[in-house]
């Protein structure tokens, strides 16, 4: 294996990167290195250089089926970003819909004080829903259906 040492000047431009990435590269231990009368120099295989540069085209080719892979991962990404946004104004457009039935889906503003039978349960009974349930205590009851729950719990 041939070679020679040169300073870290000399090395960068026969590496063709910067005097840093060579020292970088000397302190990691992927170049050989020494101290030669107070500055470092920096083993450079003449072969290397060229397999160097040829490792760094092959690594470009790789990168660019790297990045057209990715390019690939991005476009999927953006469909999907797009299939959902469309099911989100789709959710919202529903949504307002319902909310928009609401004051007619609301409950009447006058509720029975009290139990008294009639034809409604046995209609509702006919349609597979249950009635109101009979409510005893007569009197009692009645004053305490006037308050709504929270206030006799509370006393208000």
């Amino acid at each position: 294996m041939s070679g020679r040492w040169v300073d870290l000047r000399e090395a960068a431009d026969l590496l063709g990167t910067s005097t840093e990435a060579v020292r970088k590269r000397a302190t990691r231990g992927s170049l050989r290195s020494e101290r030669h009368d107070g500055r470092v120099v920096v083993w450079v295989d003449d072969g290397r250089t060229e397999g160097g540069r040829k490792a760094q085209g092959e690594m470009s080719a790789d990168g660019g089926a790297l990045v057209e892979v990715l390019t690939e991962q991005v476009a999927y990404l953006k469909a999907q970003l797009d299939i959902r946004t469309e099911e989100l104004r789709e959710h919202r457009r529903l949504l307002a819909g319902l909310i928009g039935r609401v004051p007619e889906l609301e409950a009447p503003a006058e509720t029975p004080t009290s139990f008294q039978p009639s034809e409604e349960p046995a209609q509702d009974a006919a349609n597979g829903s249950p009635g109101p349930a009979p409510r005893s205590g007569g009197a009692e009851a009645q004053s305490g259906s006037e308050k709504s729950w929270w206030r006799r719990v509370f006393g208000g």
